[in-house]
């Protein structure tokens, strides 16, 4: 694919094959995400790839305490719910994807089971944790640097057939990954990156989320009419 081709087909994929991905392939995908800009060369970010039996016990642990109403212990700092032209967004898509999917409103075990899928990671093969070193917590340039690479990864991985989808669902309780994740204390664990080969049959998969115009997004100084 050309860069084009790649960043205008790429999806949000929230159903997989269960088929393996290979591990050259993952380590060629992050190869190539690490060409991301990154502040003055710091380079803070870490992955955690996880799969099989390990990722297993993550999904339980997390189904488990989010079903019993334990609060959850996401690491990097959350800011204030979405409102306004954000939290149209946010349930625009949301609308998108029960409407695929059809979950109607009033189908509250439809959309608890959709909530569970997030903490399951999404039912994919593998899953991509990102940190990054804790002697950068509080640094602005840090989270930006990550999200290049995030971003970059999931493009990557699309250029290569695979589909991926970025979340916090399934690092709400950090504990549960770090326990089965074997991630070390000094590190800092920001988001979770859902990865497998795409399932064609699953409705959501189809699902492109909308964009904003350039118009309303940028604003151009000094140019001329």
């Amino acid at each position: 694919m050309n860069y084009d081709d790649v960043v205008l087909g790429r999806r949000s994929i929230r159903g997989y094959k269960p088929d393996p991905v290979p591990r050259k392939l993952i380590e060629e995908i992050i190869a190539m995400a690490m060409r991301a800009p990154s502040s003055m060369n710091t380079q803070p970010w870490n992955f955690t790839v996880i799969t099989g039996e390990p990722l297993n016990r993550i999904r339980a642990g997390n189904t488990e305490r989010n079903l019993a109403g334990i609060p959850h212990s996401r690491e990097f700092r959350i800011g204030k719910p979405f409102d306004g032209k954000h939290r149209e967004r946010q349930i625009g898509v949301a609308k998108q994807l029960f409407a695929a999917m059809g979950i109607a409103r009033e189908d509250k075990e439809g959309r608890q089971d959709w909530v569970l899928r997030g903490f399951r990671q999404f039912d994919a093969p593998v899953c991509v944790i990102i940190t990054y070193d804790k002697v950068l917590d509080g640094s602005d340039d840090t989270p930006f640097d990550c999200g290049a690479v995030a971003n970059a990864l999931v493009n990557a991985a699309w250029s290569r057939g695979l589909g991926a989808v970025i979340n916090s669902q399934g690092i709400m309780q950090s504990p549960v990954v770090r326990k089965h994740a074997g991630i070390a204390d000094d590190q800092v664990i920001m988001k979770a990156i859902a990865l497998g080969w795409p399932d064609d049959t699953f409705p959501a998969n189809a699902v492109v989320s909308e964009r904003k115009a350039v118009e309303e997004a940028a604003v151009f100084v000094g140019f001329e009419e």
